[in-house]
């Protein structure tokens, strides 16, 4: 937690942290535009970001996109505030969030990406069987995914309630055991309405006895989805890390994935 607070204590990284809740997956050259700083000196500032887990990067053919990651900030919320007068900071939260809201308003709209980073000990192998295992999902995601997980082959998110049912289907994009797993995500083809499907690219990075797994969903359709998935990545993916490191889930309703990003 030291690096957290060394790397906040930086007006200048305080500001690039800014830069990227506003405007989510920037490359280096777009940060040094919007602040008018020289390459050099960004450089600089975002690797002391990424030391402390507060910026992901992630690679996009010759680009490195970088994306905040709240989870350290998290993470000191957790530990000294969220028990400490939480009724009084909420209130005073909605009052800064509508005002935020309200000068928000004219902001040009991109496309919505979405990353979330957790760390997980164990082995790449033990994380790349729990994204492919049908069994094992239907453990931590209340879901079986259902592939032979070659590129070109469909898969699919079946119901574990006995009726077989899908509620998303896909298809395998490419497959890099153990690192690296990238399959779209889409509506069912009888769905009310048509669009095209997102992507969902699983990154499995080993470190001796920690992998750091990043999951990132591209091409969502709307900021309504992205905020939808952006509650239930979290839960699958804490249900996934608490299986594999203690054997069992965590004590909570499993997600219920549907490409609209409805919990």
């Amino acid at each position: 937690m030291d690096a957290v607070f060394k790397a906040l204590a930086d007006p200048t990284r305080r500001l690039l942290l800014d830069r990227l809740r506003e405007q989510n997956g920037q490359t280096l050259g777009e940060l040094c535009e919007r602040l008018d700083m020289a390459r050099q000196s960004a450089t600089q500032h975002l690797d002391v970001l990424v030391r402390a887990g507060l910026v992901t990067v992630v690679r996009r053919g010759r680009e490195r996109l970088h994306y905040l990651d709240p989870t350290p900030i998290h993470e000191i919320e957790e530990r000294w505030i969220s028990g400490f007068d939480r009724p009084r900071l909420q209130a005073i939260s909605a009052i800064r969030n509508r005002a935020e809201e309200y000068a928000m308003n004219d902001a040009p709209t991109t496309v919505p990406t979405y990353v979330y980073v957790t760390y997980i000990r164990a082995s790449a192998e033990h994380v790349w069987r729990a994204l492919t295992d049908a069994d094992l999902t239907a453990r931590y995601w209340g879901h079986a995914n259902v592939s032979d997980w070659q590129p070109g082959s469909p898969w699919e998110h079946r119901r574990t309630d006995g009726s077989g049912a899908v509620d998303v289907v896909g298809q395998v994009i490419e497959a890099e055991p153990p690192t690296r797993l990238v399959i779209t995500f889409e509506d069912l083809p009888d769905a009310r309405t048509t669009r095209e499907p997102s992507v969902v690219t699983f990154l499995v990075e080993p470190h001796e006895d920690i992998v750091r797994l990043t999951v990132t969903h591209e091409k969502l359709p709307d900021e309504d989805m992205r905020k939808g998935i952006s509650q239930g990545w979290p839960a699958v993916l804490a249900n996934l890390k608490s299986l594999l490191e203690t054997g069992d889930v965590l004590p909570q309703a499993p997600w219920e994935m549907s490409s609209g990003g409805h919990a």
